[in-house]
């Protein structure tokens, strides 16, 4: 079968939206701004809900915009690109099931794995696969005045290398949400090809002995690999969005996840000793692929899933 991933008007106008809509509430000040002041803009959060962030997948006769997967990996691609702070995926996930979650009224936020992102700030946080809540203060009641989901209300809270990220752990474990996986994947899709960009830039404009560091060979071959990663890793992640099989979906987050961390490492030694400065948008990337990285769905059950589907 012969798969065309050429984006149409629509998904073209959306993908510029939100990132343009990310440009103008959420640029490189802005982002120097939170990692200075962390915390959540409830503000820029309602934007995403006017635009229909959360309400992508949602059926237009549920007040949803009523596209697919492969629309809402686009706009993820472009959250990830802007190292946009929040749990966006798990408050896209409770759009029509947590009320204003899909408005952008309601933060929502959720067990996935053994971590909750956000917890704090969250209005809600829900067991993956919506099965329980607990309010983001503790409280012993959810949205839906269901106990809350195991071990939330113990949680304990982690030093995150992210600064723009605060994570908690909890008790139990829970399974990945294959959507959560692979929009997962789409924000790792976006540092990479950030990243990339960031690279090539510098390697252009930064001298040394009289020449664009980029004329060098190590350089070019760094800058040749982050693309080809990033390239191979859209690929998988764009057919998974169409298929929505967990086979695909796992290939898809272990490319992408390969794509981010390595592509913001390769970034950072073409960066050079300036790449750790506060002052740079590097290092922010690979910490964030660092974190990402350890959501559900992550390496070993990636492999695992990939493994049984061939063994059968």
């Amino acid at each position: 079968m012969t798969m065309r991933f050429r984006l149409t008007g629509d998904q073209r106008a959306l993908r510029d939206s939100v990132r343009q809509l990310l440009a103008r509430r959420f640029d490189g000040e802005a982002l120097r701004a939170a990692v200075a002041e962390p915390g959540l803009d409830r503000a820029l959060w309602r934007d995403l809900g006017e635009l229909g962030f959360f309400a992508l997948r949602l059926p237009e006769a549920d007040g949803g915009v009523g596209l697919g997967l492969p629309e809402a990996v686009l706009a993820f691609e472009e959250t990830g690109r802007a190292l946009l702070p929040g749990p966006l995926v798990a408050t896209h996930l409770a759009a029509g099931t947590v009320p204003g979650a899909a408005t952008g009224e309601t933060v929502v936020a959720a067990v996935d794995g053994e971590l909750v992102e956000w917890l704090e700030e969250a209005d809600v946080v829900c067991g993956v696969g919506g099965d329980g809540s607990v309010r983001g203060d503790g409280g012993a009641y959810g949205a839906d005045g269901v106990p809350g989901a195991p071990g939330v209300a113990e949680a304990v809270p982690l030093r995150s290398v992210d600064p723009l990220t605060p994570l908690h752990s909890v008790s139990r474990r829970r399974a990945a949400d294959p959507v959560a996986v692979l929009l997962t994947a789409a924000e790792q899709l976006g540092t990479a090809g950030r990243v990339c960009e960031l690279a090539v830039q510098h390697a252009r404009a930064r001298e040394q002995f009289g020449r664009p560091v980029g004329a060098f060979q190590a350089v070019k071959h760094l800058c040749a690999d982050m693309l080809v990663r990033t390239e191979l890793a859209r690929a998988a992640v764009y057919a998974a969005a169409v298929t929505a099989g967990r086979a695909d979906i796992a290939a898809a987050r272990l490319l992408a996840d390969e794509a981010a961390v390595r592509g913001a490492r390769d970034c950072l030694q073409v960066h050079g000793g300036m790449g750790f400065t506060w002052e740079s948008e590097v290092h922010l990337h690979l910490k964030r692929a660092w974190v990402r990285a350890q959501r559900g769905g992550a390496n070993t059950e990636s492999e695992e899933v990939l493994a049984g589907d061939l063994l059968s």
